[in-house]
């Protein structure tokens, strides 16, 4: 990777963990397009995985009196479940297959509430919400909004939503990394370089966007939320279907 890139890619990692700090998930879809532009997709999605996987640890350490232990250990078993799935039918994924998706999932903040029964503060519901959001994370990279359909019933307030969100992310990344790792080992030591001087960055940019939520409304939290997401899909969807082309 030539220094402009490397220099621009510890930018993105503070900046996207900024993000992710204070929505929970925008951060994450801007940071695994600009990695899919650098890397194959498998790579990509690792050492998106590593970069996630720091940046919600902090963001769950920092939140940790909020996380409600008994949804996460639900949405958990779910993304196990879909994690082993997807290891028995030996999924390898598509750049421009998880642009697509990815591209298409801001639709889901825009469906009317009413529309949707889940609640994560049910046992049954939960293990469903990880299955779907957890199966996303290691076939495209992020769950994006699905996670947050489970939790629109949940009557969680943002603090609890975020930090049970992060420690969930923990997980699903986690297992994410193990899914690719053949294809982490395929980087050389430059590369494995600058992500790992990007942690400190996630940390940071966690840490003060943590400081931003803290002054955010839930009213504007939600409302901000949806149109970040929508603009990052819109630019996704085309230039997957660019791909197509």
């Amino acid at each position: 990777m030539v220094l402009p890139v490397s220099l621009l890619f510890l930018a993105v990692v503070f900046v996207t963990s900024l993000l992710s700090g204070i929505f929970g998930m925008a951060g994450g879809l801007i940071l695994l397009g600009f990695l899919l532009a650098w890397l194959p997709a498998a790579a990509a999605i690792a050492v998106h995985g590593v970069i996630q996987l720091s940046a919600n640890a902090s963001r769950a350490w920092l939140s940790r009196d909020y996380i409600d232990w008994r949804i996460v250990g639900g949405i958990a078993v779910g993304v196990g479940l879909a994690a082993l799935a997807l290891a028995m039918v030996r999924y390898h994924p598509s750049e421009t297959v998880v642009l697509i998706v990815l591209g298409l999932m801001p639709i889901l903040v825009w469906i009317p509430q009413r529309w949707f029964h889940f609640n994560v503060a049910r046992p049954a519901h939960a293990v469903v919400c990880g299955i779907v959001s957890g199966g996303l994370t290691i076939a495209v990279g992020v769950s994006g909004p699905t996670i947050d359909i489970g939790f629109l019933r949940s009557g969680l307030d943002r603090r609890t939503v975020v930090a049970s969100k992060a420690i969930i992310q923990v997980v699903s990344h986690a297992l994410k990394i193990v899914f690719y790792w053949r294809a982490a080992l395929a980087l050389g030591s430059a590369e494995w370089g600058w992500v790992l001087l990007g942690i400190p960055l996630a940390f940071l940019g966690t840490r003060s966007g943590n400081r931003i939520l803290a002054r955010l409304s839930d009213g504007g939290f939600r409302t901000w939320t949806r149109w970040i997401v929508t603009v990052v899909g819109v630019y996704y969807l085309v230039r997957g279907l660019g791909g197509l082309v």
